[in-house]
């Protein structure tokens, strides 16, 4: 058994993109348009997941979007998406200057959370040991729910 994808159904695929490609920084490694189910899926890798995601066609983020107008509720109990960074810090600090909210800031040099356009929330983890708690992280308060 291996683990394949996960699939986040998305409301407007334009803005989902921006988010987990421009600002978290996935890389989109394949497309499909269905026109008869009136669907899109458009699978994501992070970066150092492209090579195994284009050959093993996993480990990969599946974004569905429905070309028919329809609200999705409840990405809170979906759980969470993980993802390993190389710096937490500079991740959190360039998603805020691309104006995403740090939920959970990474106070211990640890963890931290964020949240996608359609309200699914996102751990990122600081690969290796955390990193020393420094300023201003140390002392950013939680921001709503993650």
């Amino acid at each position: 058994m291996r683990y394949l994808h996960t699939m986040v159904r998305v409301h407007n695929l334009d803005n989902a993109l921006d988010f987990y490609c421009d600002k978290l920084g996935l890389v989109e490694v394949s497309r499909q348009d269905n026109h008869k189910g009136r669907f899109t899926l458009v699978f994501l890798a992070a970066p150092n997941d492209v090579k195994s995601a284009k050959n093993h066609k996993a480990p990969l983020l599946e974004l569905t979007y429905n070309w028919h107008t329809e609200e999705y509720a409840g990405g809170r109990n979906f759980g969470h998406l993980a993802y390993c960074v190389d710096d937490i810090y500079a991740l959190c600090q360039s998603l805020m200057e691309k104006g995403v909210t740090i939920h959970r800031p990474p106070r211990d040099g640890h963890m931290a959370f964020i949240r996608s356009p359609d309200g699914i929330s996102i751990e990122l983890l600081q690969q290796g040991e955390a990193l020393e708690p420094i300023e201003p992280w140390a002392s950013m308060e939680n921001i709503g729910s993650w």
